[in-house]
Order: structure tokens, then sequence, then C-alpha cells
């Protein structure tokens, strides 16, 4: 399951692929989001391992992730591993002009392996989109409100 999208954020690349980085940020645009704990390598680039974690309500998420290919400010691509399902994001960041960038990006599923997931999945894949395009959005009014 894949999807993309791209959004136009009012700010300079600079600026918006600080943000993007910024592992403290991540509270400010991604719902339940506690803390990124780097596991091996330097932060930030190729084939550092980090968990991030996450809290919703009374459940807790956990994610390995693993940087694949770091060529930012042009682009970001990584891997996320749960124990129910991997997926993998890439991230374009371009400039529209001085003040605007256009963040395109990717997430792709390549696996779930637990029930609940790979039924919505299947009746409900525009949840997974959805959830993303949420992120996005609110990146971007963070991110113009820097």
């Amino acid at each position: 399951m894949k999807f993309k999208g791209s959004i136009t954020i009012h700010q300079p690349r600079e600026k918006v692929v600080a943000l993007f980085l910024d592992a403290d940020s991540l509270k400010e645009y991604q719902d339940g989001f506690v803390k990124k704990e780097l596991l091996s390598g330097i932060a930030g680039e190729n084939k550092a391992e980090s968990k991030l974690y996450y809290k919703y309500g009374n459940r807790d998420m956990i994610l390995t992730e693993t940087i694949t290919s770091n060529n930012l400010p042009e682009s970001f691509e990584a891997h996320y591993h749960h124990k129910h399902m991997d997926n993998t994001m890439k991230c374009t960041f371009i400039e529209i002009s001085p003040n605007e960038t256009a963040y395109d990006y990717e997430f792709e599923y390549t696996r779930i392996n637990w029930i609940l997931p790979k039924l919505m999945a299947i009746l409900f894949p525009g949840m997974y989109r959805k959830q993303g395009e949420k992120w996005m959005k609110q990146f971007k009014e963070f991110a113009e409100k820097q």
C-alpha cells in the first residue's frame, strides 16, 4: 500500500529542512510523540538507527527508524519497523521561491502482519493515507509559525 502527496510550506527550504531534522519538533506535529532515542550511528546520517516512542491513550507504540538515504536539503528516506508492520518514507524538499518550499512525500507500507491493521488496510486503506496527510498538514502549520 503506497500513497504520495505534496504540501507547500511558506518558509525557506533551509528552515523547513532544519525543522524536519529536529527530533524535539516531532511532538509539535506528530500526535502521541514522546521521544526519539538514537541506538546506533550518527543522528540524521545514513544508517543511523533510532527508536521513536509514541503514546496513544493507554497504548504505547515503539518504532525503529533506519535512515536509508539522507541527501538533505534535497531528499530524505527512511525505513520504519514496528512489530506489526514496516513502512518506508521518502521526502523531497523543493525550493519554489526564497520563501516557499514544496514538501513531497511518499509512504509505502511493505508489511502488515497483525490481523487488525491488515483488516483496516483492506477495508479502510484511506485511513493510512489520512494519517500521513494529517501529520503533513500539522507540520506545515508548525513550520509556518516559526
